[in-house]
């Protein structure tokens, strides 16, 4: 009964973002889980969709034994701090040769992103996989589960015996992906040795909106990844890449691992490879703002619109007011009063004057932030009276196809309103991808007319069945929705270019 060492180290890296993600940022347990270690790691994870859970699921299929390291995950920032990365690398390195001294360790599985770099290291993943080699010799198997947003280096696959990433954006799958990567670890152990491997890179970044899969040409590349791997008998993967990272491997892969993997990658890069395909339209605030409105006047379900330069899962603070500053110009709440809402936005000490004031009290704020961005303009915060709506303690369950299961923790909430429009302001980074966390302040998605959403793509697996209409908008924010505007400086000029 092969005994499996199971770890997870999930952060994905804007270089570009003004906030590092530090120690504390991994023990919150806002937008992911607070860091664990040992038996909590199966006991509190197992049930959630993301991808450990999948493994330890089909662990017990397999009937292996699982010694449970640590699992740390933190909203998506600028660089993981050494101190960070050292004492998550420290610990699945130390359980890891504590497993290999008692005679406990045949295998280990890594539950990855794949994007993450820290100040030491812009390829952490892959300096986290040398550590544990060094420690285990080159012939036990380690294999690990990615994001679609991974940007795999060379180094990573040459260290892992296989990798296999989500094939879903919205990552709806990851749990399945968890049992892929389990079903690698299978073939693994069976064989004996490590499959052959076939990797080819992209010249050019993909940007995060037109990687959805809810849309084309994504939609069909996958269905046809997933009929590549009957026909060759591989497993196959493709990451659009995270594009936001500076450094030189930064951008899309597509690789296989099994006997035909070059055959099976050759054939999907036809098809995925064209670049005109990945083009696609984002529209300023204001211009965003005047058409959501014409749309919301007839359409019998809300308008949901994308913040997409001002997400917190990729980088953003989720606390920029571009896209309210648009809506308060031109009249939106006065047009539809409380049935125009915002969120999630980040600001504690709003939230706390709303605490402190009370339910139903009209209170003076400056909400949001000016925040440094790429393109070096910001708006300055919304000043007026708001109206506390709702309270919230920040706690909820999501329901919705993403992370179904997952509790977070956003501490003190409010839902506050001005000039008709409805903002759900937290105290806890967290995308809005889920209709309860707007719930969890009174905000009941169905009886809205018109939603900003602080996400680029998540929002749409629970948001888009229930909206009559998705636009993107292009607000002043840390995440560029053209990865080609970003000031690179490490990646080559040659993949500086979106489609």
């Amino acid at each position: 009964m092969p005994h499996i060492l199971i770890a997870g180290y999930q952060h994905e890296t804007n270089t570009f973002a003004p906030s590092l993600a530090d120690w504390s940022a991994f023990t919150r347990g806002d937008s992911f889980p607070a860091y664990m270690r040992g038996r909590s790691l199966i006991d509190q994870l197992r049930g959630i969709n993301i991808p450990v859970a999948g493994f330890i699921d089909a662990s017990k299929r397999h009937g292996w034994t699982l010694h449970p390291s640590c699992w740390a995950g933190a909203i998506p920032s600028s660089y993981v701090t050494e101190e960070a990365f050292e004492t998550i690398a420290g610990a699945i390195c130390e359980d890891t040769r504590a497993a290999l001294a008692r005679g406990q360790l045949d295998a280990i599985y890594l539950d990855l992103h794949g994007a993450a770099a820290a100040q030491q290291a812009d390829d952490s993943e892959g300096e986290l996989l040398a550590r544990l080699r060094a420690i285990v010799g080159p012939d036990l198997p380690i294999v690990g589960s990615l994001d679609l947003h991974a940007n795999v280096t060379q180094r990573m696959l040459d260290l892992a015996d296989a990798l296999v990433s989500y094939r879903t954006y919205p990552h709806v799958d990851m749990a399945a992906t968890g049992e892929l990567a389990a079903t690698l670890l299978a073939r693994r152990l069976h064989a004996g040795r490590k499959e052959p491997m076939h990797l080819q890179r992209f010249p050019y970044l993909i940007a995060l909106n037109a990687q959805s899969t809810f849309l084309e040409p994504a939609r069909s590349i996958y269905e046809e990844l997933k009929a590549l791997d009957q026909e060759f008998g591989v497993m196959m993967s493709f990451c659009p890449g995270f594009p936001a990272a500076d450094f030189a491997e930064c951008g899309p892969t597509l690789w296989a691992h099994g006997e035909r993997a070059q055959a099976a990658v050759q054939r999907l890069y036809q098809r995925a490879g064209p670049p005109e395909q990945w083009r696609m339209q984002v529209l300023p605030a204001r211009e965003t703002v005047t058409r959501a409105l014409a749309l919301a006047a007839t359409a019998s379900a809300p308008v949901v619109v994308a913040d997409t330069q001002d997400n917190p899962g990729a980088g953003g603070d989720s606390n920029t007011t571009g896209m309210l500053h648009a809506l308060l110009a031109q009249g939106a709440g006065q047009r539809f009063p409380g049935q125009v809402a915002m969120g999630l936005m980040f600001d504690t000490a709003a939230a706390q004057a709303a605490h402190g004031a009370g339910l139903g009290a009209e209170i003076e704020l400056a909400l949001g932030s000016a925040v440094p961005t790429f393109s070096g303009s910001s708006d300055a915060p919304v000043r007026g009276r708001f109206k506390v709506l709702a309270l919230s303690d920040g706690a909820c369950t999501l329901r919705g196809p993403m992370m179904t299961g997952l509790q977070v923790k956003l501490g003190l909430s409010a839902c506050l309103e001005i000039e008709g429009i409805r903002i759900a302001v937290v105290s806890g980074k967290k995308q809005l991808l889920d209709r309860e966390l707007l719930r969890m302040v009174g905000i009941q998605v169905e009886q809205m007319r018109l939603i900003v959403v602080k996400s680029s793509v998540h929002f749409r697996a629970d948001f888009q069945p229930h909206a009559s209409h998705v636009l993107v908008a292009k607000a002043p924010g840390p995440m560029a929705a053209d990865p080609a505007d970003l000031p690179w400086k490490k990646l080559p000029a040659s993949t500086r270019r979106s489609p």
